[in-house]
């Protein structure tokens, strides 16, 4: 047999017999990591240790001791979610049910489900894990599969399109009942530690509203009881801190019935956190060497047909017909700024040309997928393409880098980071396409950042490298993006004079400091808690005079003082405990008291959300103060620290 090599994280390779799996592999690194093996990562996919290897796939052997090992985990306990269901309900049909970064979930129909439901059905998998019943994986011909689910409309569409043209199909058993499935899963049942059901919704199968509606159940699973309490509590936590909730009580954004779903409307609030944040962008990118430019909301489908949006993005578009003529309102922005750069000649002399804009998109979400601010079907990008030589690639995106972890640094968010490669849906050579993975892999080997790999979640156009946010309570949210296009410069005739005073075409890079405003938003709001940096606040200072007696002193503060800063004057005839707790419930991260005692000295007293406070304080050294907590950007406010 002839040999195959795969490339193991530290960079290494492993030559092994063609027909080696991954459980295979691991014992030829040793047998206790074979031993130990539960599943593997393969060109950034979790598959099964049974599953054979490629030559030139890139290998992680996952243990329980792994990051992915959760994933398998709860990916079992789907499973064993869908056994005891069968049990309870024999009437019960299943269509998928896969892990989540929180847990599980599996849609079914067949039966009317409610939470009232959880208890039943829990009692009956803790009975499936307490009898620790093995998983077995087994392969089975497409006739039997296809005779097992002759009932069963959504197996039977799953073999037709995923498992099209496969002869023999993998399944999982446990006990006597089994799933049509690729894995991967734990040894047995015994290993899910810890499991709960959270919650119900609906869902429609494959996501399109023009399907059966199927009701959704939602869990999570983990390795011991103290790790799913710990979860449950930051789930209440989260409740809390929901951008929905604190938005509300802010005063931030509203999502409205009569004006359509996932369209929010910022109220002054919002809009002035919204102000500040595209403002701190604007500082980046210009130190940065971008130029800014603006396009309109929708273009002519033309151009929409010669970006390739048209073929791979038609779907998830808004298209309207203007005098018979079609035209789309933008799913994105890079045709606009590659429409730009064609419209004047350039020499090598010129390159890299940056362009950046706070454009608005539009992309038509399903109804059922939308929530709050993190998906919505109009939201605006930070986005900037830049027009670079071959050769300035790496400087490139060298400096990009740069800029989205001081990001990172201003806000005080963790980060990961993922390179996606091709997409089945895509458009390009496969030499393009390998050119551009590898230009984007030497990047991140060169900087030493660790990332994973995310095997075809590329954009259509291009590898990527994605950022993602850690918020304050863990959670992992989608942000920045780096991505490497070579497509676009072909389809849009792109092209500079080179030194050779020949045509040359561009390489064109996207990228997105924050990712989108709306994501952005949810995620700062959650991770502070409402309690937004000074910087950042939509309202920074809070007047609160004692008594009527002190209006016009506090004017006097807020106009000669406070005018380069957001101030309001609470002027409403309270006591000043209610005042100072209504200034806290805004999350207000400055107040400022005055009396008479402050007006005869010319002083004010000062009390932070924090409830620290300090009197006779002098009002220039306390505006000194604010110009410099605005100017570091710092994240909370420190003048009574």
């Amino acid at each position: 047999m002839s040999d195959i090599v795969v490339t193991l994280p530290d960079g290494s390779e492993l030559e092994l017999e063609e027909g080696s799996t991954v459980q295979d592999a691991a014992y030829a690194i040793g047998p206790g990591l074979g031993k130990d093996t539960v599943a593997g990562v393969v060109d950034g996919d979790l598959v099964d240790k049974a599953d054979e290897l490629h030559d030139g796939a890139r290998l992680v052997i996952v243990t329980d001791q792994s990051d992915e090992y959760r994933r398998v985990l709860r990916h079992s306990a789907a499973h064993v979610f869908a056994q005891a269901l069968q049990r309870v309900y024999p009437e019960a049909k299943l269509a998928i049910g896969p892990p989540t970064d929180d847990g599980f979930y599996y849609d079914v129909t067949g039966v009317d489900l409610d939470e009232d439901d959880f208890d039943e059905i829990e009692a009956e998998m803790q009975a499936i894990v307490d009898a620790d019943y093995d998983i077995e994986r087994v392969e089975r011909s497409r006739e039997e599969a296809l005779e097992l689910y002759a009932d069963n409309p959504y197996k039977q569409d799953i073999l037709e399109t995923e498992a099209a043209g496969d002869e023999e199909l993998s399944f999982y058993v446990q006990d006597d009942w089994q799933d049509l499935c690729k894995g991967p899963h734990v040894e047995s049942t015994g290993e899910i530690g810890a499991f709960r059901l959270l919650n119900i919704s609906s869902a429609y199968w494959r996501g399109d509203e023009e399907n059966e509606q199927l009701t959704r159940v939602y869990g999570t699973a983990f390795e011991s009881e103290s790790e799913l309490a710990e979860f449950l509590q930051m789930r209440e936590e989260a409740k809390e801190r929901d951008h929905r909730k604190i938005g509300q009580e802010l005063d931030l954004f509203s999502i409205a019935e009569v004006t359509g779903p996932g369209l929010p409307l910022y109220h002054p609030n919002g809009k002035r956190v919204l102000n500040a944040l595209s403002n701190y962008a604007e500082e980046l990118n210009l130190d940065s060497g971008y130029d800014p430019v603006e396009t309109p909301h929708l273009f002519r489908t033309e151009l929409w047909k010669q970006s390739g949006h048209y073929d791979n993005y038609v779907d998830d578009m808004f298209l309207l017909d203007v005098n018979d003529e079609e035209y789309g309102l933008k799913p994105m922005n890079c045709p606009g700024h590659a429409t730009i750069f064609a419209q004047k000649n350039w020499s090598y002399r010129d390159l890299p040309v940056r362009y950046f804009e706070d454009g608005k998109v539009y992309r038509k979400e399903q109804r059922g997928e939308l929530s709050g601010l993190s998906r919505v079907w109009a939201f605006t990008i930070d986005d900037g393409h830049i027009f670079c030589r071959p050769d300035q690639i790496e400087d490139e995106i060298n400096l990009i880098i740069d800029s989205i972890l001081t990001v990172f640094d201003t806000f005080e968010l963790e980060y990961e980071v993922a390179l996606a490669t091709r997409p089945d849906k895509s458009v390009g050579s496969d030499e393009i396409w390998e050119h551009a993975e590898a230009q984007l892999e030497s990047v991140l080997d060169a900087q030493g950042m660790g990332y994973k790999l995310e095997g075809g979640d590329g954009a259509f156009y291009g590898p990527k490298i994605d950022f993602a946010f850690e918020d304050a309570l863990g959670r992992k949210w989608d942000g920045p993006t780096v991505q490497l296009d070579f497509n676009m410069p072909e389809r849009f005739d792109l092209s500079y004079t080179g030194e050779d005073n020949e045509e040359h075409q561009p390489v064109m890079i996207h990228r997105a400091l924050y990712g989108s405003y709306e994501r952005f938003l949810m995620v700062l709001t959650e991770h502070f808690n409402g309690k937004f940096p000074f910087w950042l606040a939509p309202e920074q200072v809070r007047i609160l005079p004692i008594s009527d007696d002190q209006l016009g002193y506090a004017k006097q503060i807020q106009n000669r003082y406070l005018g380069d800063f957001r101030v309001d004057i609470e002027d409403r005839s309270w006591t000043l405990g209610r005042k100072i707790r209504e200034a806290q419930e805004d999350r207000v991260p400055y107040m400022v008291i005055v009396g008479g005692d402050e007006e005869a000295a010319g002083t004010i007293s000062v009390r932070d959300r924090k409830e620290r406070e300090r009197k006779d304080v002098s009002v220039e050294a306390f505006c000194d103060h604010l110009r410099e907590e605005e100017s570091e950007k710092r994240t909370d406010p420190d003048f009574l620290a």
